[in-house]
């Protein structure tokens, strides 16, 4: 991650340790989440839980004095080890109303959870007790928020890598105005995206556009010197002309200023492509020329009559046996 992106998540992470749960019930709820022992570097979450317990113990009517302490880091480490005497109750989690749950997964993200961000994903994970896991899944999977369950070292690891899913789960646990600066970020980015692809199709279109035009051009010079264009038919000219005119514009544009269907100025441009390769190409007739909307590069088939086209099937008649000579004038003679 980058640096902006580190402090993204701490400040993340130090907005969640600040919120006070109003209602008791949230407040243990929230301690369940942290656990008995918790072990965190970050001072905000060391604090958050002694002031839980101490809330806690108000409400209880107990000693404020009692409950957690907290084991200032030892030499060359970073971590603050927060120790309860009493053990955590877990939370009835399909018996609980919603604001429990969040301020539980809320707790649990604080003691068990890492959030990481970088230019093209993100990720979120859950780090707890291998036989918790499933249990921890399933309560998850009922609020819509499945992830993906492995083992990793004899520890149970619950990982999310949908932005999505990690913007929705970090609303639910209360997350706020960073919450909003990383979905900014999210948005930011997808619209970079979508304009680098727009901006890689544009350029590439207009790459191959530019590079079909300087090859017309150059065929049409090329039959041009070699007195050669002049044999096209007159269609064709009038395409070469418009393209040599212009030769930034588009099939479009010289359809529109000629008053031709665009495949029509495609099929001139091709014809005369492949008269610049092939000598015989430039006075080959081709019936696209001839009739409109026909097949380019198809012969015409000369005409017959209904006469000839008898004469001929006689004859191949009388070739193969079938029939003797044919008459082609008048009755056939009477047999003997």
């Amino acid at each position: 991650m980058t640096t902006h992106e580190r402090d993204l998540v701490a400040a993340l992470r130090a907005e969640l340790s600040g919120i006070d749960p109003a209602r008791s019930c949230d407040r243990r709820a929230e301690m369940a989440g942290l656990g008995a022992a918790l072990t965190t570097r970050e001072p905000a979450v060391a604090r958050l839980a002694v002031r839980l317990e101490r809330e806690i113990a108000k409400d209880a009517g107990l000693d404020v004095d009692g409950g957690r302490r907290v084991r200032l880091p030892a030499a060359g480490r970073r971590a603050y080890r927060v120790v309860e005497t009493a053990p955590v109750p877990d939370i009835a989690w399909d018996e609980s109303p919603d604001h429990c749950r969040s301020a539980y997964l809320r707790g649990l993200f604080l003691a068990r959870g890492s959030l990481s961000l970088s230019a093209s994903r993100a990720h979120l994970e859950f780090v707890v007790d291998e036989a918790r896991a499933h249990e921890l899944a399933r309560r998850l999977a009922s609020i819509g928020l499945p992830a993906a369950v492995r083992a990793r070292r004899g520890r149970g690891v619950l990982t999310w890598k949908s932005i999505e899913t990690i913007v929705t789960f970090l609303r639910t646990v209360g997350a706020g105005g960073s919450l909003l600066e990383l979905e900014a970020r999210q948005v930011a980015r997808a619209l970079r995206g979508e304009l680098n692809r727009v901006i890689n199709a544009e350029s590439a279109n207009l790459q191959r556009a530019v590079a079909a035009s300087a090859r017309q051009v150059e065929a049409i010079e090329r039959l041009d010197r070699e007195g050669r264009l002049g044999d096209l038919p007159a269609g064709t000219r009038r395409v070469a002309d418009a393209r040599r005119a212009e030769p930034e514009a588009t099939l479009s544009e010289l359809a529109a200023e000629l008053g031709l269907h665009r495949s029509a100025v495609q099929r001139a441009l091709e014809r005369i492509e492949s008269a610049a390769l092939h000598e015989d190409d430039a006075a080959r007739p081709g019936r696209a020329d001839a009739r409109p909307g026909a097949a380019r590069g198809r012969r015409a088939r000369p005409s017959t009559t209904a006469r000839e086209r008898r004469e001929a099937g006689g004859r191949r008649a009388q070739r193969t046996g079938m029939i003797g000579p044919y008459h082609p004038v008048g009755d056939p003679p009477a047999m003997a």
